[in-house]
C-alpha cells in the first residue's frame, strides 16, 4: 500500500492518479472530505503526529508533496513543511516503511533566506539520516505555476506581463505533471534507492521567452512592463504580490540550466515542452 500526503494539491492529485493508472493500491491522507475514486482515505493532519502512527498501518511506501503554500492560519512552513514533514518521516520509520518519497525543491539550503527551502533542506537531511530507503525528487520551477501567476493573469486582468528585471534569466521550468511522474516511477524502482533527482523541464527559457511562445500561440503581442527585483507584482493581490514579487526576484539572480534528458530516459519520463502547457493554459 502506497500512502499519499498531499493529494488534494495539484501534483499531489498528479502523483494518486499516476499510481492508480499503474494498478497500484493508494491510501490518501486527508484532513477534510475531498477523496478521489478508487482511493482509501484516513483522516490525518501533519501537526497531529498520533494521526500519522495511525495511517502507516499497512504502508509499505510513504509520498509527500504536502505543502503550507495557499493555506494560512496555523499551516505555515514550520508546522507543516518542516516540522510536519520530519513528524511524518518518524512515523513512517517507526511502521517500518520500506521507502519514503519526498518532494523537495532543486535548490535547498538550511541556510537560505527563503523559508521554505531552508525547511526543505532540513527535510531533506532528516530523511537521509532515517536509515530508511528513501528518494527525493528536487524539481526547479514548475510551469503550471509561475506561468499562470506572471503571464496568465496579467493577460486575463488586461495589464501588461510583469518582467523583474527584465526577464532575462534562463529556467528549466518543469511540468507538474512530469514531476509527478518521476515521483511515481520512483516506487519500487531500485534505480531511486537513496537518489536525490534533480530535474527540470525539456528546455531552458526566460520569462521573455516565455511572453513571446504565448504571443505565438496567442497570435498577437503581449504587452510587457520592466519592473525593479523586490517589488510586488502589479496585477496580483496582496499578500501575493510581495510573495511572488520577492521569489521571482530570487530566479532573475543567475539562470538554472539543467540537463535532465538521460534523467528522463531512465526512468521512461518524456519531458513536456512549455508550449504544450501554455496551450493548456490559454485554452482554459
Amino acid at each position: 500500500m502506497n500512502l499519499v500526503v498531499g493529494s488534494t494539491g495539484l501534483l499531489g492529485r498528479m502523483i494518486t492518479l499516476g499510481l492508480l493508472e499503474r494498478g497500484l493500491p493508494v491510501r490518501s491522507l486527508l484532513r477534510g472530505d475531498a477523496s478521489i475514486a478508487g482511493v482509501e482515505s484516513v483522516r490525518g493532519d501533519l501537526k497531529d503526529p498520533s494521526s500519522l502512527e495511525k495511517a502507516m498501518h499497512g504502508i509499505t511506501t510513504v509520498i509527500t508533496s504536502a505543502t503550507s503554500a495557499q493555506r494560512g492560519g496555523d499551516d505555515n512552513v514550520s508546522s507543516v513543511d518542516d516540522a510536519g514533514n520530519r513528524s511524518l518521516i518518524d512515523a513512517a520509520k517507526r511502521a517500518g516503511v520500506s521507502r519514503f518519497i519526498f518532494i523537495s525543491a532543486a535548490a535547498v539550503d538550511e541556510a537560505s533566506p527563503v523559508p521554505l527551502f531552508a525547511a526543505k533542506a532540513r527535510v531533506e537531511k532528516h530523511l537521509r539520516d532515517s536509515g530508511m530507503e528513501w528518494t527525493i525528487v528536487a524539481p526547479h520551477a514548475f510551469m503550471d505555476v509561475w506561468f499562470p501567476l506572471l503571464i496568465g493573469s496579467a493577460i486575463g486582468s488586461g495589464q501588461p506581463v510583469s518582467l523583474i528585471g527584465g526577464g532575462k534569466r534562463r529556467h528549466s521550468f518543469i511540468a507538474v505533471e512530469d514531476v509527478a511522474r518521476f515521483a511515481v516511477a520512483a516506487v519500487g524502482n531500485p534505480a531511486a534507492r537513496n537518489l536525490r533527482i534533480v530535474i527540470g523541464g525539456p528546455e531552458a527559457l526566460s520569462f521573455q521567452d516565455v511572453v513571446r511562445q504565448s504571443s505565438e500561440i496567442l497570435r498577437r503581442e503581449i504587452p510587457t512592463r520592466v519592473i525593479e527585483p523586490g517589488e510586488p507584482i502589479p496585477h496580483l493581490p496582496p499578500p501575493l504580490n510581495q510573495v511572488i514579487g520577492q521569489l521571482a526576484a530570487g530566479l532573475e539572480q543567475q539562470d538554472v540550466i539543467l540537463d535532465t534528458q538521460a534523467t528522463a530516459r531512465t526512468f521512461g519520463i518524456t519531458l513536456t515542452p512549455a508550449a504544450t502547457v501554455l496551450r493548456r493554459m490559454f485554452a482554459g
